[in-house]
């Protein structure tokens, strides 16, 4: 089998927040577990770095787009790499290959006769004296009311046209916009209604928020969307007759996931081909629930309008993550930044505090309490103890040798059983579920530990101290595996005690007579007065 995982592209406009890597977040876990079964797995992902939101950026600070993209690519890919996310390529939209692909596809496209001109009115801002972005025109959403940018609105999630909105105004000056004529491409979305109909009837292992708005599109109908549009920044649209107008970012930023896939392929002497047309090919797509109808309408539409290409298999779309009981506000600085969180907690901390209690099924808030006391409870206290006690026992009554007896069948038996509900919630997307599960197992490992009583077998029954240890110390070999997905940095280090090396889907044994070296703390507590500072420090 193989696995393609694309995670979904953040606007290099602005610091990750961790409402946005919560989102991400699954794309890792999902890569990790396959790569553990031995699957052929390609993780991609990238910085988008035409979007509006960096021109809106390098207007107000007075540079140039490509100032502020690389600015914050950089740091993406810093991030990423500080927080484990183990992609096979994180590339950017604003790459040569990525342009000169996205110009191959919308040529194929039109070519196909899935691309129409059309003149239309768009919007124009006569102070600016320029046509303006989509996400430039600001006003009320037409169906709702509430207050919406030019392309979605966030409080219903419709599609919009900036034309519909009500009491527009230009974001770079503020006046009323009005509208100009211009000529443009539209994808002919709405010819793709049917087939998207059977898609989605077909379709398993998407998230009942993706099922549910997806059906809602459906029902409302299909609109064709424009393709282009009169922007100085992005992607030259490679017919004659439309120079100086660009590739909209919403078709390019999606056909990232494919041209990043062929810039792989390029560099390591792969075929990209064998991820996109492959029936034993199974395709994930993490993101947030705002950029549902992209991947499960738009995106598969784009790829049949190509021909031939594998469409989405399973939609990990995830809710939204809320902060202190708020929304996440960047405006306000309402918000904790991945930059600043990387360099003062542990990145494994992050990571399962994000799955455990992640925006998974429902909206999820991060507090600074919970994210403490779940650290000094289950990091610290239930797991961190686990590991440590028993190493700690080895090293001071048996010299860090590991006794040879033979591990609890009954426990080896749980073990393996564990391996089987854990991938198979892993594959169904349901990774709170397999964390909580793996955690129940080590409080159950550490009730095991207090009922055998090494120490008093110790001395009363040599042999039956033996296996509980020895029993112990392969729990914690295959925790180690079971958790790799979840928390790399913390079993990266329990392998190096129990001089394991690669991790594997499997059950391990540690053999008799290993050496154990002098064990180090996996997890510090963290002080419960960080609590209030940290709330302190928002806003």
């Amino acid at each position: 089998m193989t696995i393609f995982i694309g995670g979904a592209w953040p606007y290099a406009n602005g610091s990750l927040h961790l409402g946005r890597v919560a989102s991400l977040l699954p794309g890792d876990i999902l890569a990790r577990y396959y790569r553990l079964k031995g699957e052929e797995v390609l993780y991609v992902s990238g910085s988008d770095c035409h979007g509006t939101p960096i021109s809106v950026q390098a207007n107000l600070e007075g540079v140039t787009p490509d100032v502020i993209a690389e600015r914050y690519h950089k740091e993406f890919d810093e991030c990423f790499r500080q927080l484990g996310f183990s992609y096979d390529i994180y590339t950017r939209t604003d790459d040569s290959f990525h342009h000169r692909a996205v110009q191959k596809l919308f040529l194929q496209l039109l070519d196909n006769g899935h691309l129409v001109r059309k003149s239309v009115e768009q919007t124009f801002c006569y102070a600016c004296d320029q046509f303006l972005p989509d996400r430039f025109v600001e006003g009320q959403c037409p169906h709702c009311g509430q207050i919406a940018r030019g392309d979605q609105c966030d409080a219903c999630s419709s599609l919009l046209d900036p034309i519909d909105l009500i009491n527009q105004t230009c974001k770079l000056c503020g006046n009323t916009p009005g509208a100009r004529q211009t000529e443009h491409f539209y994808f002919t979305l709405s010819l793709f209604q049917e087939k998207l109909e059977c898609y989605l009837a077909e379709s398993t292992g998407w998230r009942e928020n993706a099922v549910h708005l997806t059906e809602r599109y459906l029902k409302e109908g299909l609109l064709d969307r424009a393709v282009t549009r009169d922007l100085p920044w992005g992607i030259d649209v490679p017919v004659e007759g439309f120079e100086g107008k660009k590739i909209y970012v919403w078709l390019e930023a999606v056909c990232g996931y494919l041209t990043a896939s062929m810039k792989w392929a390029s560099a390591n002497g792969k075929d990209w081909r064998h991820f996109w047309m492959k029936n034993n090919t199974t395709a994930y797509y993490v993101h947030g629930k705002d950029n549902i109808p992209f991947h499960t309408l738009i995106w598969p539409a784009i790829l049949s309008g190509v021909g031939h290409l594998h469409l989405p298999d399973r939609i990990i779309s995830s809710e939204y993550l809320t902060l202190e009981g708020k929304k996440f506000s960047t405006s306000r600085n309402w918000a904790v930044w991945l930059p600043d969180l990387l360099e003062r907690y542990d990145p494994d901390t992050i990571r399962y505090f994000l799955m455990i209690n992640g925006p998974e099924k429902r909206d999820s808030d991060f507090s600074w309490r919970e994210f403490i006391y779940s650290h000094n409870s289950e990091l610290l206290g239930a797991f961190g103890n686990f590991v440590n006690r028993n190493l700690s026992f080895i090293q001071k009554f048996y010299g860090g040798s590991v006794p040879d007896a033979v591990a609890d069948e009954e426990i080896r038996s749980q073990v393996l059983h564990l391996y089987v509900q854990i991938g198979v919630l892993i594959e169904e997307g349901k990774f709170k579920e397999a964390l909580e599960t793996i955690f129940a197992y080590v409080r159950r490992s550490n009730k095991y530990f207090d009922e055998r009583k090494p120490w008093s077998e110790l001395n009363n029954d040599p042999p039956n101290c033996s296996t509980t240890l020895v029993t112990c110390i392969h729990i914690i070999a295959n925790l180690s595996n079971l958790l790799e997905p979840f928390l790399p940095f913390t079993c990266e280090k329990i392998r190096g005690f129990l001089g394991l090396n690669e991790p594997s889907w499997g059950y391990t044994q540690v053999p008799p007579g290993q050496l154990l070296p002098l064990p180090e703390l996996l997890f510090q507590r963290i002080d419960l007065s960080r609590i209030q500072e940290e709330v302190e420090r928002l806003g």
